[in-house]
């Protein structure tokens, strides 16, 4: 006769076992893709076609990433700054905006405030793509088409960044705190500077990184706006290039090493603020 503890014991460990081959399943479909990057952007052209990927021959790191910073004309590296300077800075400046609104939300009453903001949760259910013709039509009409500002303007306004902006602001932002601030003789906008944003760091970076990877991998907004290949971001000209490789099997192994190469920024920007992103998502769960 088997003890009672034992008998619950068995699920328990049949449970954590399932759990943990969920688990492993899931770290396993998900760096496989990357794996195969990794491998294939150290292939020349006739090892990548030959599938032969774990083998040592073929081997041609150094070579593909000289060809992608030397093919048409070095246009790689242009379009590497381009992103980091739509993505960055338009990350940097939609956060500042997005945190700013979602604490004038939270902590001040004017009217119809509750309707701007189901406005606001009602804008973050349209996708993308479906604004992307209506900007077109208004960048066109203010003689923005094909130029940096096209790209640059529209994602530094997030509806998504505004409504976290606000959970952030309830989270972080307690109100005795900003009354103490009024009753010592500070404004609103140094209560606001100096009190309100140092509490709201890990909701500004939190925003930031979300706002980094939607500008980073944006594609159809740069596809409509631009036609100078100057101007494309890194997404759009590994897009280009890979409609090339069909005509032009040289861009293959090109495109590859840049795409390894364009999340690189991405992991790294994880990697430095994943401390202050994931006590953000935490942010009101523990009273």
């Amino acid at each position: 006769m088997s003890a009672p503890g034992s008998a619950l014991l068995r699920p328990r460990l049949m449970g954590r076992a399932t759990v943990n081959a969920v688990v492993g399943l899931s770290v396993l479909y998900t760096l496989l893709p990357v794996l195969w990057l990794v491998l294939a952007a150290a292939k020349n052209r006739d090892a990548l076609f030959g599938s032969d990927l774990l083998s040592p021959s073929g081997f041609s790191f150094g070579d593909n990433l000289r060809d992608l910073f030397t093919m048409d004309d070095g246009q790689y590296g242009r379009w590497y700054l381009n992103s980091l300077l739509y993505a960055v800075l338009g990350a940097a400046i939609g956060a500042l905006v997005s945190m700013a609104c979602g604490y004038a939300f939270d902590k001040y009453r004017f009217r119809h405030k509750e309707k701007l903001f189901g406005v606001v949760l009602a804008a973050v259910m349209v996708p993308q793509t479906v604004l992307a013709l209506p900007l077109y039509l208004m960048a066109s009409k203010a003689g923005l088409v094909n130029t940096f500002w096209a790209v640059f303007v529209p994602v530094l306004f997030n509806p998504f960044g505004v409504y976290l902006g606000r959970i952030f602001a309830q989270g972080y932002v307690p109100d005795e705190v900003l009354e103490a601030a009024r009753i010592d003789g500070a404004g609103e906008l140094t209560t606001y500077a100096r009190v309100a944003f140092r509490m709201l760091g890990p909701g500004l970076v939190t925003v930031f990184l979300f706002q980094l990877t939607a500008i980073w991998n944006n594609l159809f907004l740069p596809m409509v706006m631009l036609s100078n290949q100057d101007l494309y971001p890194v997404s759009l000209g590994l897009y280009t290039w890979n409609s090339s490789a069909s005509v032009s099997p040289e861009y293959y192994p090109v495109v590859i090493m840049g795409s390894l190469l364009a999340v690189l920024p991405l992991i790294l920007a994880f990697v430095l603020l994943q401390r202050f992103w994931r006590s953000g998502l935490t942010a009101g769960a523990v009273k």
